[in-house]
């Protein structure tokens, strides 16, 4: 049987949702130059993943949908340049770039060439192959001639088009092979970061080395998670016509539609214009979106830098004139701790004020415990400080040399200096954290993930209002937002009648909502919308979660060891579980879990321990469940049978102690055949 073709409505509203949302790439991630919200985007974007997965058919190979990311990788494939990638030789100071210059430029009367400037993105070197205009293949620069084919990692990139733009009088070659780089801007790099740290995973030290451990991901559906950018400057390999000067070539690209720097570059004439250019650069470094380490000059006459020719690695006809290092040496004055909304505690060290960068700095984050340890960072170090690759001084290291030996070792609080609740550090974990739900350093966080969609679902509960709520100190833990009133609502910033009227009726519905939801809502480390679910099922009451042992957690399903462990150190904490009691009699409720259906095994309550041969102990519950028992995850009075197989231990024990029916594997089954 054919299947029938999509309407031709739906083929038209496919190709228009194509072109709007990569309009809106270029507009956002090419220009900086957004025309509608995140919101709207996002919208087109649902929309055309629902037309692709109703009528696959209308699917394409260049579509945005196609940027989510394709099956991991076992290894990468070598790529073979068609023409070297070559790296740039640096002119370190004026010195060096006047000895390039006069090396360039010819000697007497003759004018100099004139130079294209540009910035020099901090990133990673590719090359991309468009073949009829559409992107084939990209590749690492790896040796010059041999790189590794990351294609589809750099599919991921959203501002990297899939089909070049044909426009009136722009061609496009056949075969085009750009050059160019891979970078993350600084606030999409910090945000990386805060994530990172919040997870315990590895901190990037600057954007360039999170843009090149991002490309170079055997997952590429871990790539597309990465605010990866990407900005083109050379052209390698080009079929038919090809511009005659680089600010040609780069015209050309942008026109294409390619990300460039061509509004941000300049046509110089001398090197005085050189000088002038690099130093404006220089003094607008701070304010540009993306990290630069210099200014990129190459002769612009495409003619004469064939006949400039090549050095083993790097071309005579390009310079990257770098600009000088953000370092700068002070003192460690003390090292403290700052408490995060998620409860991460982050050591800071306090410097002895010193300027880098044209900043005034006095504290750096040293992230977690297990970088100090690494750095061997101590009280009354001297140290090496940079601003490279962030807006927020980084610490490279201690100056060991300088070293007294009245420095002093640090040590993690045992307590949060915030709310005093003891502090946490999973042995396999780097990071330490305050489990107190109720510690004011993390309450607003919190407040916000209890009303989120997958939580509580509180609509009109944004930050700024969370913000205003906690400041004037009208919530101090989730409960408190069952006891708003109507006018003291009202007459927040912003605020008014019907906006406090919104919020109070969407707090109101909150209150009857399910197990899974307000398990979710209470924030457990570890614990996302699925586990809270699993837990859910598993256990059927908040009561049954918050005293069980970790033996009995690791039975649910996707529930291991460490989350196991998590759940139990944040209600076995004396605040959070005020803070669950508060919530209920603030009327939180849930409905009971379903009674176990009519049957052969009904009015029994089993519990299954050890290992099972005929089935897995899932499959046993659902079958006692269909068949009428209750099955709970520990032995308790009100159990009536244990089945046990061979490895049970203290369920067993506990049953025999109790007097509970002791069954085999075998019995359950007899059972169950009745």
């Amino acid at each position: 049987m054919m299947t029938p073709s999509p309407p031709p409505a739906a083929r038209r509203r496919a190709d228009e949702l194509r072109r709007l949302i990569e309009h809106h790439n270029h507009r956002y991630y090419v220009l900086d130059d957004p025309e509608i919200s995140d919101a709207e985007y996002d919208a087109l974007l649902r929309e055309l993943t629902a037309l692709e997965e109703k009528h696959p058919e209308l699917a394409t190979p260049d579509s945005p949908t196609r940027r989510v990311g394709a099956a991991p990788l076992e290894k990468f494939i070598p790529f073979r340049h068609s023409r070297q990638m070559l790296s740039l030789q640096n002119a370190a100071g004026s010195e060096e770039m006047k000895e390039w210059w006069e090396r360039i430029a010819p000697a007497g009367d003759e004018p100099p060439p004139a130079v294209w400037c540009e910035p020099k993105v901090d990133g990673a070197a590719v090359e991309l192959v468009y073949a009829g205009g559409s992107f084939r293949a990209g590749a690492t620069r790896g040796d010059g001639w041999v790189g590794e084919d990351v294609s589809a990692n750099l599919r991921t990139i959203r501002g990297l088009p899939l089909s070049l733009r044909p426009r009136k009088g722009v061609p496009v070659a056949p075969l085009l092979e750009v050059r160019a780089e891979v970078y993350m801007n600084k606030t999409d790099f910090a945000g990386l970061n805060r994530q990172a740290e919040e997870r315990g995973g590895k901190i990037f030290a600057n954007p360039r080395n999170a843009a090149a451990g991002s490309l170079r991901q055997l997952d590429p559906r871990l790539t597309a998670e990465r605010p990866l950018r990407i900005l083109c400057h050379g052209l390698g390999t080009v079929e038919g016509p090809s511009p005659a000067t680089q600010r040609e070539a780069i015209a050309w690209l942008d026109a294409l539609g390619l990300p460039t720097a061509l509004r941000r570059g300049r046509l110089c004439a001398g090197l005085e214009q050189v000088e002038l250019f690099y130093a404006e650069l220089e003094s607008a470094r701070e304010s540009l979106p993306f990290e630069i380490d210099g200014v990129v000059v190459k002769v612009d006459d495409i003619a004469l830098q064939e006949r400039l020719g090549e050095r083993s690695r790097s071309p005579r006809w390009a310079v990257a004139y770098k600009f000088p290092p953000r370092e700068a040496r002070t003192r460690v004055l003390d090292i403290t701790v700052t408490v995060g909304r998620t409860g991460a505690l982050t050591p800071l060290a306090i410097l002895e004020p010193v300027w880098v960068g044209g900043v005034q700095v006095s504290n750096a984050t040293l992230h977690n415990i297990e970088m100090v340890r690494e750095k061997d960072v101590r009280i009354g170090d001297m140290v090496v400080v940079t601003r490279a690759g962030d807006v927020i001084p980084f610490i490279i290291g201690p100056v060991k040399e300088a070293r007294t030996g009245e420095e002093r070792e640090y040590h993690l609080p045992r307590h949060c200096p915030a709310c005093g609740a003891e502090v946490l550090l999973p042995e396999a974990e780097v990071i330490a954290r305050c489990p107190n739900i109720a510690c004011p350093a993390q309450v607003k966080g919190h407040i916000l993930h209890f009303a989120s969609r997958g939580g509580m679902d509180i609509d009109h509960l944004g930050e700024r209002l969370v913000d205003q709520l906690v400041d004037k100190g009208m919530v101090r833990d989730p409960a408190d937002l069952y006891g708003l009133r109507h006018e003291e609502v009202a007459a927040l910033d912003r605020m008014g009648d019907k906006s406090a009227a919104n919020l109070i009726a969407s707090i109101d519905r909150s209150r009857r909502t399910t197990l899974p939801k307000l398990l979710y809502a209470l924030g457990i480390r570890h614990v996302g919308e699925a586990s809270a679910a699993a837990l859910a099922r598993h256990f059927g009451s908040l009561e049954a979660v918050m005293d069980a042992a970790g033996e009995d957690l690791v039975e649910v399903q996707d529930i291991g060891p460490a989350v196991a462990e998590s759940i139990r150190a944040f209600f076995k904490g004396k605040a959070n579980r005020q803070a669950v009691e508060k919530l209920l009699r603030a009327g939180v409720t849930y409905p009971p879990p379903a009674a176990p259906a009519a049957g052969p095994l009904s009015g029994m309550v089993m519990v299954f321990t050890g290992e099972l041969e005929a089935m897995t102990r899932p499959q046993a519950r659902s079958l006692a469940e269909s068949l009428g028992a209750t099955v709970d995850p520990s032995v308790t009075r009100r159990t009536t049978h244990v089945v046990a197989g061979p490895g049970a231990g203290s369920k067993l024990a506990k049953a025999r102690k109790l007097g509970a029916a002791i069954l085999d594997e075998a019995a359950f089954l007899e059972m169950t055949r009745r």
